[in-house]
């Protein structure tokens, strides 16, 4: 509903000459005019539905004080209106007496319209209130004066029903809205494991909830404690705005713990996939592990005096903490498993690379030994295709070489030597001859 404005009214004129019959006509036009705008500005106040919640609300602290300073400034206000109103009827019975009033009747209607002639109880002079100094049996004014009394009290009046009404407009529904928010995150929250006591988004859950409890009850028994009056200094009712800033800190909150569950809500729907993948890894170190424990048991009967390097078994800590991160999706407490994925994706990589850098040391040997098996039949072929397939000292030297190769616990050392010695011989086999010199001249 529109809100009614000031009322209207005029200058006073103190000792003012007498009025002829015309003036006196104009002067109570203007009252009338005046009287209907009062009257529809009171039943306007009456009838706001800022007032209505005001009289049926349970109020506590500075709206609850102010509210009672209005009504009874309301209360004074009817007073004032009532003795405006007996005045006006005066004066219009008086004028009303001839068609052309004598000078004792313009003198008498000149005192009624613009002297001192209303006469109030100090109650309702003072405003209803003990802030004018000490009370008054009765008070006098005039019309004008009346008006200008009517007025500061009716804005007064109206600020706080504007005020407040304007805060249970903004805050109440606001909050309930984040409220039914906050219900539908809590759902989700508890849902993927984010409970109070358990994850601190839960904590912060009950804070906010808890919070917003308290700030709605506060805005209904309260209003105009978050009623922040226009910083520019204007006197019109209602000049301000409600202060939110309660809500907007707890909105900012559950738009930070949304995004905490959004996150949590990613490792769940990614959290089997992740687990796969480590025990995948993990599998993949268990056996290079077992295959470079199976090499070094070959190693150790195949190759004499190798330095053989140990190889240790699988790591027991990463497959604990695989274990409790796979009771842990069971349990639904994803805001454990996240980080405790982050961790062990790195671990089971390093695992596995470890588990590599052993069985290739391990094997080393072997590569070795497998490295001169070749090389041996790679000059053997080269003497073949040279034709020296039968060379006593090269089938020599070739068969002691390919026997402390294909034997076991193969010397490397020796082997070594001995097919370095099966290259050289085969090196100066293959250098073709020289001439020993030239036919004489």
């Amino acid at each position: 509903m529109g809100v009614p404005g000031p009322f209207p009214g005029s200058p006073g004129r103190p000792d003012a000459p007498v009025l002829d019959r015309e003036e006196v006509d104009r002067a109570l036009a203007r009252l009338g005019a005046e009287y209907e705008a009062i009257e529809t500005s009171l039943l306007a106040l009456q009838d706001h539905a800022g007032r209505r919640l005001l009289e049926g609300a349970d109020l506590a602290g500075t709206t609850k004080e102010r509210w009672a300073a209005a009504e009874r400034s309301i209360t004074v206000l009817w007073s004032l209106f009532d003795a405006y109103t007996a005045a006006l009827e005066e004066a219009r019975e008086l004028r009303a007496r001839r068609r052309w009033p004598s000078p004792e009747d313009l003198a008498e209607l000149t005192e009624l319209l613009h002297g001192d002639a209303v006469t109030v109880p100090g109650a309702a002079a003072a405003g209803g209130g003990a802030e004018s100094g000490p009370a008054r049996l009765s008070e006098r004014f005039s019309l004008e004066g009346l008006v200008e009394r009517m007025n500061g009290l009716y804005a007064r009046s109206l600020d706080v029903i504007v005020a407040a009404d304007a805060v249970w407009l903004a805050l109440p529904a606001r909050i309930d809205l984040l409220s039914a928010e906050l219900q539908r995150t809590r759902s989700l929250a508890h849902s993927v494991g984010v409970r109070p006591g358990e994850h601190p988004a839960g904590d912060d859950l009950e804070r906010i909830t808890d919070e917003l409890v308290r700030l709605r009850a506060q805005v209904i028994a309260d209003p105009l404690a978050f009623w922040l009056s226009s910083s520019t200094g204007s006197s019109a009712p209602g000049g301000g705005r409600a202060d939110t800033a309660r809500y907007d800190r707890a909105a900012r909150a559950l738009e930070d713990i949304r995004r905490e569950v959004a996150a949590v809500l990613d490792v769940r729907q990614d959290a089997e996939r992740r687990l796969m993948q480590l025990r995948d890894v993990l599998s993949r170190a268990d056996r290079t592990l077992t295959e470079a424990r199976q090499a070094r048991g070959e190693v150790l009967a195949k190759i004499a005096a190798s330095e053989v390097p140990a190889v240790s078994g699988p790591s027991t800590a990463l497959h604990e903490q695989l274990a409790a991160a796979a009771e842990y999706r069971r349990r639904s407490q994803w805001h454990r498993l996240s980080p405790l994925l982050d961790s062990l994706e790195e671990r089971a990589e390093d695992e596995l690379h470890r588990a590599r850098e052993s069985l290739t040391a391990v094997t080393a040997p072997l590569a070795v030994r497998a490295e001169l098996r070749g090389r041996l039949d790679a000059y053997k072929a080269k003497v073949g295709r040279h034709g020296m397939a039968e060379d006593p000292l090269l089938t020599e030297r070739y068969d002691v070489a390919r026997r402390m190769l294909w034997s076991a616990p193969c010397d490397l050392r020796a082997a070594g030597q001995a097919v370095w010695r099966y290259q050289q011989a085969a090196a100066e086999a293959m250098v073709p001859p020289q001439l020993e010199g030239r036919g004489e001249s």
